[in-house]
């Protein structure tokens, strides 16, 4: 790959970054409290979700870590549109440091597992989608029981029981998102990478 095709595609990807990291922030706006604790109900996981199968593990990292720089930098892009350090390390911290372990972890899964038919492609999303989540609610229930000093049973109550059926939903939406998109994402790289090379 020449200097000028990688630039070029350098600079389509942190487009798309730019682009996905601006849906998570949507996502976080799109949020319900929920009177069994701290831990709102949001979109924003799910395009975390989408962002990994999308862009993979490192651009898809580049995008969480742009979401989170903003709304530490004081940017109102978190859930509810909160922004700061207090939110960043308060109760609900560990489900958006999670975010670099869901976006990592399923696009690592996604990128790397190489399954050439359209059931294996679903398959393997699914399973990404499905370790993505599982990574998150072990970072943020944990972080959640520390943060607030109660049982493990308290945090699973107010951090994880009343969001199961969400994240059930959320898995669903990615992977019928994904066989219908992420085919064509992908061939827009591809093709654009290679009208690059040829000019």
């Amino acid at each position: 790959m020449s200097n000028n095709t990688s630039a070029s595609m350098n600079l389509r990807m942190t487009v798309y970054v730019a682009l996905f990291t601006a849906l998570i922030i949507i996502g976080g706006y799109i949020s319900m409290p929920i009177p069994v604790g701290p831990v709102p109900i949001v979109l924003a996981d799910f395009f975390v979700m989408v962002t990994g199968l999308f862009l993979g593990y490192k651009w898809g990292t580049m995008s969480v870590t742009l979401y989170l720089a903003l709304g530490a930098l004081g940017l109102p892009v978190f859930a509810g549109g909160k922004a700061g350090l207090a939110i960043l390390f308060g109760p609900t911290g560990g489900f958006l440091f999670g975010y670099f372990l869901v976006v990592f972890s399923i696009g690592l899964i996604a990128e790397k597992l190489e399954i050439p038919t359209k059931k294996g492609m679903l398959l393997k999303n699914l399973v990404a989608l499905i370790v993505g989540n599982v990574l998150l609610y072990l970072i943020g229930v944990q972080w959640l029981k520390v943060v607030l000093q109660t049982t493990w049973s308290a945090a699973l109550v107010s951090g994880f029981v009343p969001f199961v059926a969400g994240i059930v939903i959320k898995i669903i939406a990615a992977v019928a998102l994904g066989q219908v998109l992420l085919p064509r994402f992908k061939q827009t790289i591809i093709h654009a990478t290679a009208r690059n090379e040829e000019a």
